[in-house]
């Protein structure tokens, strides 16, 4: 999948969260990234936990790092009303570059909620 097309998949995703009723708001209370630190030093590891409000919809958690010269995604299922509210993830060997971190919790049918949060690796870029 090319930048140019995840670009748009994003702006898709945003655009039916806005239609489903979700504001701003909304999605703060379903789901957020908690982490120390915006500057990490390559090649980073780079550790959060995202907190997310259990609610009987929920079965997946999905994680991306996108920079201009990669990208990383990982899914994790959800257990609805039950499943724990925090959930740590890793990204290791990270090069040098500014990356946004994106978190979605997902149901079965629909993004619930997504949460955003930059980041910048310093380093030499290739």
């Amino acid at each position: 999948m090319t930048r140019l097309s995840r670009t748009i998949a994003w702006l898709l995703v945003l655009v039916l969260v806005g239609a489903a009723g979700a504001t701003p708001g909304d999605a703060a209370e379903v789901i957020s990234i908690i982490m120390k630190g915006t500057y990490f030093t390559e090649p980073a590891t780079v550790r959060f936990l995202v907190a997310v409000e259990p609610n009987e919809e929920n079965r997946f958690l999905w994680v991306e790092a996108e920079s201009a010269d990669l990208y990383r995604a990982s899914e994790a299922p959800l257990n609805g009303a039950r499943e724990k509210r925090l959930h740590g993830f890793v990204f290791t060997s990270l090069p040098g570059g500014e990356y946004m971190l994106r978190v979605e919790v997902r149901s079965m049918s629909a993004v619930r909620g997504l949460a955003t949060r930059s980041i910048v690796v310093v380093g030499e870029r290739r």
